[in-house]
C-alpha cells in the first residue's frame, strides 16, 4: 500500500530571508495580479521558480522560463537562501483557518513526507478528476529543468482513530516555522527527525489506501517522469541510519498527506458562470430546465440568501441567476435516473454530473470539449462574484451549487470513477516553498 519516506528537505534560510517574502500559493492558483505581488516581495520569491514571468528571461541567450528557473535554483542553494536538512526527516504541517462565509475557525493537520507514486491500475492512488495534456506539459518542462519538487500534493487516507495525529503532534513544542498567507491562515511547521517516531509513521501509513484530493497534474507528471527512470541505479532500502527511502529519487514526490475523516477537512463549492452564449433567453431556459427540474421562482436577492437556501435543500439542487430572474432547480429523480441511464448509480447522483451532463450540455448546448477549453464557462469559488458578474451584463447565467460531500468523493475515487472538472476546492490550499525535494 502507501510508502512514504522521510527526507532531507531544502529550506529557506530564516537567517537570510523571511518566509512571509518567498512562499506562495500552489502554482495553478497564482492570479496575474498575486504574480506580479509575489514578484515585488522578495528576489528570492518561490514565484520566479514555480511561475516565472516570461518577459524577464534573455530569449536571445537561448533561455526560457524553465531554464531561468533553474539557474535561480541553484544561485540560491549555493548562495545559502536556502539550506537543506542535515538528516532525513519528516514534517508536520498544520494550517488554521477560518472558514470562508462563516465564523467558524478550524484547524487542519497532516504532514509532509515523500511519497511513493503509483500506477491508478495499482489501486494505492486513486483520483477524481481527469487531467489536461497543457499543464502536465508545463510541470514536467519545469521538473526536467530543476529536477526538484516545489509543491506538495495534497493526498488524504482514512484514519477514523486519528492514530497517525497522535504519532506526529502528541507533545510538539513550538512550531520550527510559521507564515500567515493573504487568505488568513496561519501554517505551522514541526521537523520531525526522531527516527522510532518516522518508523511508527510509516508503518501506520502502511496499510492506506490514498485519493488525491489537489496536484492531480503534478502527481500524473511525477509518475511519467519516475516511469521515464525507472532504469536508474537502486538505492537500498534503507538508508545509512536505517530509514526507509524510494528505490530511486524520481520514484516519490513531496506530498502532504491529511486524515479524510478529520472535522478540519473543508470542501468549497464551485460555482459555474457561463458566458457570450448566442442569443440566450432565460424564458426558454426555463420552459427547457422544466423537463428535468422544478423549477420555483425566486424573488431577487444576494449571493448570501441563495446560499443558504442550497443549503436547506436535500438531493440535487442548484440556483440559476439570470437577467431574466432567478430560480431554483431541484432535480426530478425519475427524469434524472432516465437522462443519465449510461452512468453508474454513485456518478448520477452528483449535483455536478447532473448540472455538467444535463444543464450545461443538453440545455444550453455546452459540449465535453467546450467546457474542457472552458469557452463559455468560468468558475468562481465566490458566489457573490459570480451573481455579479450576471448583474453587471458580463455572464448570461450563473448557478450556485452545493458542495461536494466527502462521502461522495471517497466513494467516487474509490470506484475508479472521476468527477466534473473542478469538482473540490479543499479550502485552505497548501503553500509551495515550505520544503522543497531536490532529486540531486
Amino acid at each position: 500500500m502507501a510508502r512514504i519516506y522521510p527526507f532531507r528537505a531544502w529550506r529557506y534560510n530564516p537567517s537570510v530571508v523571511r518566509l512571509d517574502d518567498v512562499v506562495t500559493q500552489p502554482y495553478d492558483k497564482i492570479t496575474p495580479a498575486m504574480q506580479q505581488a509575489y514578484y515585488q516581495r522578495s528576489p528570492y520569491n518561490l514565484v520566479r521558480i514555480i511561475l516565472g514571468l516570461p518577459e524577464l528571461f534573455d530569449a536571445e541567450r537561448g533561455e526560457n522560463v524553465y531554464s531561468r528557473a533553474a539557474r535561480d535554483l541553484s544561485a540560491w542553494r549555493e548562495q545559502g537562501v536556502l539550506a537543506q536538512e542535515h538528516e532525513p526527516c519528516v514534517f508536520a504541517y498544520a494550517q488554521r483557518f477560518r472558514v470562508p462565509g462563516t465564523d467558524i475557525v478550524k484547524e487542519r493537520r497532516g504532514f509532509i513526507a515523500l511519497g511513493k507514486v503509483h500506477d491508478y491500475a495499482e489501486k494505492v492512488v486513486f483520483r477524481h478528476e481527469q487531467t489536461l495534456s497543457k499543464p502536465k506539459n508545463d510541470r514536467l518542462n519545469l521538473l526536467k529543468a530543476t529536477h526538484a519538487h516545489f509543491g506538495q500534493i495534497f493526498m488524504l487516507y482514512s484514519d477514523p482513530s486519528g492514530s497517525v495525529e497522535t504519532i506526529l503532534y502528541d507533545g510538539n513544542g513550538p512550531a520550527d516555522a510559521e507564515v500567515t498567507d493573504e487568505y488568513g491562515v496561519a501554517h505551522r511547521l514541526w521537523r520531525i527527525n526522531n527516527p522510532a517516531t518516522i518508523r511508527l509513521l510509516t508503518t501506520a501509513m502502511a496499510d492506506k489506501k490514498l485519493i488525491i484530493a489537489d496536484g492531480h497534474h503534478r502527481y500524473e507528471t511525477s509518475l511519467n517522469y519516475a516511469k521515464e527512470h525507472a532504469h536508474s541505479p537502486a538505492q537500498p532500502e534503507l538508508s545509512a541510519n536505517g530509514l526507509p527511502q524510494p528505490p530511486y529519487p524520481e520514484a516519490a514526490v513531496m506530498m502532504t498527506f491529511v486524515n479524510m475523516d478529520s472535522d478540519g477537512l473543508v470542501i468549497l463549492p464551485t460555482h459555474r458562470v457561463v458566458h457570450s452564449l448566442d442569443a440566450f433567453d432565460p424564458d426558454a431556459f426555463r420552459a427547457k430546465a422544466g423537463q428535468f427540474f422544478t423549477v420555483e421562482t425566486l424573488p431577487q436577492g444576494d449571493a448570501q440568501n441563495y446560499v443558504a437556501t442550497l443549503k436547506g435543500q436535500t438531493g440535487t439542487a442548484f440556483v440559476a441567476v439570470t437577467r431574466g430572474g432567478d430560480f431554483l432547480l431541484r432535480a426530478r429523480p425519475e427524469e434524472m435516473a432516465k437522462a443519465l441511464a449510461e452512468l453508474p448509480e454513485r456518478q448520477r447522483q452528483l449535483d455536478l454530473t447532473q448540472l455538467h451532463a444535463v444543464v450545461l450540455d443538453r440545455l444550453l448546448g455546452l459540449d465535453a470539449e467546450k467546457v474542457r477549453e472552458q469557452t463559455n464557462l468560468r468558475y468562481l469559488r465566490d458566489a457573490g462574484e459570480a451573481v455579479e458578474q450576471v448583474r453587471k451584463g458580463q455572464a448570461d447565467i450563473t448557478f450556485l451549487t452545493n458542495p461536494v460531500t466527502m462521502e461522495q468523493l471517497r466513494e467516487v475515487a474509490f470506484a475508479g470513477d472521476v468527477m466534473p472538472q473542478k469538482s473540490t476546492d479543499f479550502f485552505p490550499k497548501l503553500l509551495s516553498g515550505l520544503t522543497i525535494y531536490a532529486l540531486e
